[in-house]
């Protein structure tokens, strides 16, 4: 019959060492982690936050902060396919009565204002009629107060914007219909900077006579196509604003 060997009491005695040292070093990791958490490349922390922010899981204000009419806006623009259902109460909300320029009747603004959906989000559409003098591309003080109420969406609605012009089709592929439209679209782009927007949320296109959302062979139809649209690229493929 095997005899049993007797333990060491050293050995018994010494045990605790064991789970103190895994102790000792769970410790050592958890500040590890909470060193290199701290340290993080800070430009990192802010693209991650603006991907969260574009596809609606965080916003880059406190909710509180955000005036509730603005607040009613940006619930709307986020759901694009709703916008055509919406389209009233949406531009009731971002140009109240008591906000519209004195130019400007309620009548004025329903015509010549549009809200579509896009496959990037949603295009705010304002005809020349709104913004610039006949065959300008200077803004006018009317514009410029309708594009505050514009502003004050884009302010807590970080999603990318891009701001493009439109002529109708006289002149045909004229280059000067496609300088119009960029000057037009440079110029609601600039006044948006001048707010203190950062440009690198921005881009700005000139389209001339191309891509016409009404018929040119009418001058209701031509009007409808001077035009600059304001897209909110609200929905973005994943990953589309993480550089």
């Amino acid at each position: 019959m095997a005899r049993k060997r007797k333990s060491s009491p050293g050995a018994a005695g010494d045990g605790w060492l064991v789970t103190f040292g895994d102790l000792v070093t769970l410790l050592l990791t958890f500040f590890v982690l909470l060193l290199s958490m701290s340290s993080m490349d800070r430009s990192v922390l802010t693209r991650i936050t603006f991907f969260a922010d574009d596809v609606g899981f965080l916003t880059n204000r406190s909710a509180g902060l955000i005036p509730q009419r603005v607040r009613l806006v940006i619930d709307a623009l986020d759901k694009p396919w709703e916008v055509l259902e919406k389209q009233k109460r949406i531009k009731d909300l971002l140009f109240p009565e008591d906000e519209l320029p004195p130019e400007i009747s309620r009548s004025t603004l329903d015509a010549n204002l549009q809200v579509l959906a896009r496959p990037e989000g949603v295009a705010l559409v304002l005809t020349d009629a709104l913004l610039f003098p006949s065959g300008g591309s200077r803004l006018s003080d009317a514009a410029r107060k309708m594009l505050d109420s514009v502003y004050e969406v884009l302010l807590f609605m970080p999603a990318p914007v891009n701001v493009s012009g439109y002529t109708d089709d006289v002149g045909g592929d004229a280059a000067a219909n496609y300088v119009l439209s960029g000057e037009r679209a440079l110029a609601v782009l600039e006044y948006f900077l001048t707010r203190g927007l950062p440009p690198e949320r921005f881009s700005v296109s000139g389209y001339g006579p191309a891509w016409p959302i009404a018929d040119n062979a009418t001058e209701a139809g031509r009007a409808q196509n001077r035009r600059v649209e304001i897209l909110l690229k609200t929905t973005p493929w994943l990953g589309a604003y993480v550089q």
